[in-house]
């Protein structure tokens, strides 16, 4: 801890931009989401606000929370376009984490089955990550993985992003960049369902 600022070492070496000690602090167990700064800063906030996108992915991938904000009431995001870091803003926009994926694999109230198969969600989840928004480039991710080229797989998975589509618009700190992504996905997976109803051909003709 630096008691003065409240700033912890993980804090300090994302404000510092050091990715080898981010990186080691985060092994050794730093709490990526702890905001006790005196100004209610997080390490991702640092690491948006130092411009440095390795370090800023970084914590997000540790489970970086991206709707926390600070004493001024603004996010990392909102920090890192202040400042004009537009790279790091692209990143914390375009992230989505395996585990809030996962949460639909798993039944929840009267749910008998969960709305995505488990196997589904690695492939899906690659889908979402990707930056090449080419719809090309989208059907050929889904002919990658065979478990997607399957009509009830296509559909459960359209109808999550369906979900998650309406679950950025509706969060406090609506994620528009997010929102877009996940319908434009959604839109080009029911492509590929429709395609594969009507012949079965893997999609080949689909990308040609």
């Amino acid at each position: 801890w630096f008691p003065k600022y409240g700033m912890t070492p993980l804090i300090h070496a994302a404000y510092k931009g050091k990715a080898d000690m981010c990186r080691l602090l985060l092994l050794h167990g730093a709490n990526v989401n702890c905001n006790q700064h005196e100004y209610g800063y997080t390490a991702l906030m640092f690491a948006g606000l130092s411009g440095r996108t390795d370090i800023t992915s970084m914590m997000l991938n540790a489970g970086a929370e991206t709707t926390q904000v600070n004493s001024v009431g603004r996010t990392a995001a909102q920090m890192a376009a202040f400042v004009g870091q537009h790279d790091c803003v692209t990143v914390i926009n375009n992230f989505f984490s395996l585990a809030k994926l996962e949460f639909y694999t798993r039944p929840h109230g009267l749910e008998r089955e969960p709305r995505l198969p488990p196997t589904l969600a690695g492939p899906l989840h690659r889908i979402i990550m990707t930056t090449n928004l080419n719809p090309v480039k989208i059907v050929l991710l889904v002919k990658e993985n065979p478990v997607l080229v399957n009509v009830a797989a296509l559909e459960k998975c359209h109808q999550v992003m369906d979900l998650l589509c309406e679950q950025c618009v509706k969060q406090q700190d609506m994620n528009e960049v997010l929102a877009m992504k996940m319908h434009y996905i959604s839109c080009v997976l029911q492509k590929c369902l429709a395609f594969l109803q009507k012949r079965d051909d893997k999609l080949d003709a689909l990308v040609k």
